[in-house]
């Protein structure tokens, strides 16, 4: 038998997250026809991709804001609300999840973080201009795309070192500089950079100089300079767990979010995709782990109605499916 809800303020999901992850977990809960909120900050570091090439479907490359667009277009076609806040707090009440943001509270019975990570730039003057231009993160993403340009790589440790060897791939331009800290890659790695040769400097970038983002020269604090075209940097990201860390979710200790397969967290209802967990940081298997989460949100909504007795039915409007009455 289908029971029909009162209307109150608790959502079935809130996606927390407005990248690649959380657009993609909304688009399969609203064609699930669950009553989905999903809420952004609008800082997503898709925007930071001017030309993504590796996000199939898209033979010519896609701009990734563009792609973001494309997302929110697509999500709010299938009833998804989509609002920009910053969710500053999360806490849980027996069933119920509660969400402090700084332009509302909210309350969900399954909530979904898809808050990402955000890359740290050098701090080398001038360098912001050049995210996603010239300067980069990724060389899966980015290294096709850089072929026999002048590359360095900015690090110390030994994924700094992979880079570097691996674009040689690439370019036969490569050079390696630690911006004045202390080499910290293993001996290991220190001989394969002597076995082909990598150029490595120690000294400090004092700025860069770039023509509309385009990187053209390092200038070091001895006041020499390095032609360049591009740089890679390894210097490490901040991962945005707060919200998991403020109701107890196991965080493991790179700052990952620790879920299963069904991409659930340790604690029950909450589900985590994304950056923010310990996947490959790319947009497509971001985008992946998203469509998993909302497959498992959805089911796990779908046994827990049946369970209680509580199944939706056709007809009813979407902001009463499955909806519950928050009491003080």
């Amino acid at each position: 038998m289908c029971r029909y809800e009162a209307m109150t303020a608790v959502r079935q999901v809130i996606i927390v997250g407005g990248g690649l992850a959380g657009l993609s977990a909304a688009l399969y809960l609203g064609r699930s026809r669950r009553d989905t909120l999903l809420i952004h900050s609008g800082r997503s570091m898709a925007k930071w991709e001017s030309n993504v090439q590796n996000y199939l479907g898209f033979p010519d490359g896609i701009d990734g804001t563009d792609l973001l667009e494309r997302g929110y277009m697509q999500v709010t076609r299938f009833q998804v609300e989509v609002r920009q806040d910053e969710i500053e707090t999360l806490t849980k009440a027996g069933e119920i999840f509660y969400l402090r943001g700084q332009q509302g509270d909210y309350y969900a019975k399954r909530v979904l973080i898809a808050t990402g990570l955000t890359h740290l730039p050098p701090d080398i003057c001038g360098v912001k201009a050049c995210l996603g231009r010239s300067l980069f993160f990724c060389k899966d993403c980015d290294a096709y795309r850089m072929q026999g340009k002048r590359i360095v790589i900015i690090g110390r440790n030994n994924e700094a070192a992979d880079y570097a060897l691996a674009m040689l791939l690439f370019a036969s331009s490569v050079m390696l500089t630690t911006n004045g800290q202390e080499a910290g890659w293993d001996t290991e790695h220190a001989d394969w950079l002597k076995e082909y040769h990598v150029p490595i400097r120690q000294d400090r970038i004092r700025m860069v100089e770039h023509d509309e983002g385009q990187l053209r020269t390092l200038i070091f604090e001895q006041h020499d300079s390095w032609a360049v075209d591009a740089a890679f940097t390894t210097r490490g990201d901040v991962y945005h767990n707060h919200l998991a860390g403020n109701v107890g979710a196991s965080i493991n200790k790179e700052g990952d979010i620790i879920v299963d397969a069904s991409l659930r967290t340790s604690v029950a209802g909450l589900y985590a995709a994304g950056c923010v967990t310990a996947a490959n940081c790319q947009m497509i298997i971001a985008a992946g782990q998203g469509a998993t989460a909302g497959q498992a949100i959805n089911r796990d909504l779908f046994e827990e109605s049946l369970r209680n007795h509580t199944l939706p039915c056709f007809g009813q409007p979407v902001h009463q499916r499955g909806a519950r009455a928050v009491t003080e």
